[in-house]
């Protein structure tokens, strides 16, 4: 880098004015005749540049060297069979190359594992970003180009850019491609899985057109089988069987074939779809008012999730009074449709202080028992009409109820308290206040009560007055049956005595009934966090809880042991060895739980394509190659020439050398001493007056002859 500078003597304008002046004495000259003019106007102008100080500056330059980016892609689809080997074989090979050339560093990028795939995209732009332009003499990428950053993969890049594709060329792949999935679903209603089956890379004449046979397991049980080819979009309909978390399984065995496919992680795929209830339909069914009526409508109320029919029973059909009928504002009771034709639209039924008194005949009442044995819910708040004659249970319902009164009523203060079942079951474990022994913080307390005899296999989870049952929980056939034996829950609303958790005990009380999945007393649950950690917790009323069996998505077995964390609750944390689905099981309680996706997004796909990296290596005008024709030999070219070509060796690929320089300092010079600028002035300034003197002596001798 070199230039000419000034350092002037004098100031700009009169270095100006000299000049100017000098370029007027020679026009003067030259208009007077004057012999020699030329030379005067020159001899001033040298005078001028001498005041300037013209100097000659020069950089101290030193040659950089050439970068050359060498890209190694070790993501998980690398460890397809011989794609290890042939990185390793390329990277060596290349590096061998570019360290025989002189002024020429590698700056070598690994790509490795990332949950969202190979990221060469990204890898790529920050290497480009790191390093000089002027010194980039090429990119060099050897990988399969199964890159899933697309977005991120630059434009351009200041040099020639190569990709070099892993892997052979009769690789093929059969996978399956999940389309649509639903994430959620309504309970009972069918919903839309849609996928199909896509072959890829170099297909056997003999899988072409061969169909694969899914496999469909839904929690782990078989569902459906069925054949589907290639390139044919279904439609699979799933009903979510029941709340929380249904897990899809879909699958196909790899194809036979002389040359088989690169692998069957993506034979399989998992879908978690969450059931949900449609709106939970609740009939509620009072009694005569009292001072708690309103406490289970404001619950269900406050519910959006919840449809609400309420009925209160003002009159019985019966009884007579003087009020004429055009001037009542009471409706009949429309038990026909709600006991016979719609009972089964309800998920729970609920009576709040019913009496027996008229109004449904036997067969709705038995009608009522087959809806709760084929899985429908009631539950009874009763008062002291449980203890009459009018009581539930002396109709064909008592069959089915948790207990059978003895005609006692407790009209005393009490407090409410947790049994030992009731510390481990869901409905009562934890709620806040919970009276504990020794300490002075409790609930308030209720006011009446009355007395039970439970049978056998029902749960009592809240005791009262002298420890009788207060709360009941029990099973029929496939449905539930939960009893109140007191109507006084309405004080803990109130405040009364500091109150207590009403709310919430009402509302796991109607779930536990509706068969939530929360609130299961036998349950088997996984909770799983980052890093395929998985947090296994069982729910028991039995005292201890034995180990959890996990079975592999390769069939493997292995069991992990619990350990108490509360009462009815053991857990353990245990960390999957990958991705896939694993059934956990306890005697005959299993979940199934898919962790991650079935096929990692690595191996999605697995042919080698140059259609990511395709297009920046044609900007640059680089080259895609697969490695299994050969390893490309490695040239230097000047910048702006192909980058690759075939030759008599076979194909090249070549980077193109910058030249690139720093400059450390700059040197300053005069352009000429001063003493030459003196000889020179001097010189010009001779030969204008020997030009002038020979004109003259000519004029004389012309003028003599």
């Amino acid at each position: 880098m070199s230039g000419l500078a000034f350092d002037p003597l004098l100031p700009w304008p009169l270095v100006g004015g000299l000049a100017a002046l000098a370029l007027l004495v020679a026009l003067w000259s030259l208009w007077r005749g004057l012999r020699g003019w030329a030379w005067r106007g020159i001899a001033g102008l040298a005078a001028a540049a001498a005041l300037a100080g013209p100097a000659l500056e020069s950089g101290i330059r030193h040659k950089l060297s050439d970068i050359v980016i060498l890209l190694d892609d070790r993501s998980a689809s690398q460890s397809l069979p011989g794609r290890a080997e042939q990185t390793d074989a390329a990277v060596e090979e290349l590096t061998r190359q570019l360290s025989a050339l002189p002024d020429t560093e590698i700056r070598r990028v690994t790509v490795g594992d990332d949950p969202d795939g190979t990221q060469a995209g990204t890898a790529l732009t920050r290497a480009l970003a790191a390093e000089p332009q002027a010194r980039l003499a090429g990119v060099i990428a050897v990988t399969d180009g199964l890159a899933h950053d697309a977005p991120m993969v630059p434009a351009s890049a200041p040099a020639p850019v190569h990709v070099l594709l892993t892997g052979q060329a009769q690789d093929w792949d059969r996978r399956l491609v999940i389309e649509e999935a639903p994430a959620y679903g309504l309970i009972g209603k069918p919903v839309t899985i849609r996928l199909r089956v896509e072959d890829q890379g170099a297909v056997p004449v003999e899988v072409a057109q061969t169909p694969a046979r899914l496999r469909i397991l839904l929690d782990g049980e078989e569902m459906r089988s069925l054949d589907l080819p290639p390139g044919v979009t279904l439609d699979l309909p799933v009903v979510p069987e029941h709340a929380g978390q249904n897990v899809v399984s879909i699958a196909f065995d790899p194809p036979e074939a002389a040359v088989p496919e690169l692998t069957d992680r993506n034979n399989a795929a998992a879908v978690q779809i969450q059931g949900v209830r449609d709106r939970l339909r609740v009939l509620l069914v009072s009694g005569a008012p009292h001072a708690g009526e309103r406490t289970w409508r404001n619950l269900l109320k406050s519910d959006a999730n919840v449809d609400l029919i309420h009925f209160t029973i003002l009159r019985p059909p019966d009884k007579m009074d003087a009020v004429p009928v055009e001037e009542m504002s009471l409706i009949a009771f429309p038990t026909q449709e709600l006991f016979m034709e719609r009972i089964r639209d309800f998920d729970l039924i609920i009576f709040d202080r019913y009496r027996v008194r008229g109004i449904l005949l036997p067969q709705y009442y038995d009608n009522i028992r087959r809806y709760v044995e084929e899985g429908g819910a009631i539950l009874v708040s009763a008062g002291p009409e449980m203890s009459s004659v009018e009581s539930l249970n002396l109709s064909p319902l008592g069959a089915i109820l948790p207990a059978r009164p003895t005609g006692r009523v407790y009209d005393e203060p009490f407090l409410p308290r947790l049994t030992d079942e009731g510390e481990r079951h869901p409905v009562t474990a934890g709620l806040q206040g919970a009276p504990v022994e020794g300490s002075q913080s409790h609930w308030g307390r209720w006011l009446r009560m009355s007395q039970v005899i439970p049978d056998p296999r029902t749960q009592v989870v809240l005791s009262g007055a002298r420890d009788e049952p207060l709360l009941l929980l029990s099973r029929v056939g496939e449905g539930r049956v939960a009893m109140l034996t007191s109507d006084q829950v309405w004080l803990w609303g109130r405040g009364f005595e500091g109150g207590g958790p009403q709310l919430e005990l009402l509302r796991r009380i109607a779930h536990w009934s509706m068969q939530e999945p929360e609130l299961e007393e036998e349950a088997l649950l996984a909770d799983v966090g980052g890093e395929l950690t998985v947090t296994i917790t069982r729910r028991t009323m039995n005292p201890t809880a034995g180990p959890v069996t996990i079975t592999r998505p390769d069939g493997r077995t292995e069991e992990v042991a619990l350990a108490e964390a509360g009462p009815g609750r053991f857990t353990a944390r245990w960390t999957a060895p990958g991705p896939g689905l694993y059934r956990l099981a306890d005697g005959e309680i299993s979940r199934v739980l898919a962790l991650g996706p079935a096929a990692p997004r690595e191996f999605e796909e697995t042919v080698a394509s140059g259609a990511v990296l395709g297009p920046l290596a044609q900007a640059t005008q680089g080259a895609v190659l697969p490695l299994s024709d050969g390893m490309p030999g490695l040239r230097t070219v000047r910048e702006g020439r192909p980058a690759h070509g075939q030759g008599v060796g076979g194909a090249w690929i070549a980077i193109t050398p910058r030249n690139a320089a720093s400059v450390s300092g700059m040197t300053h010079r005069p352009l000429l001493p001063g003493w030459a600028w003196l000889a020179l002035i001097a010189g010009l300034a001779l030969a204008g007056w020997l030009a002038e003197g020979r004109g003259r002596l000519r004029a004389q001798a012309a003028a003599g002859g």
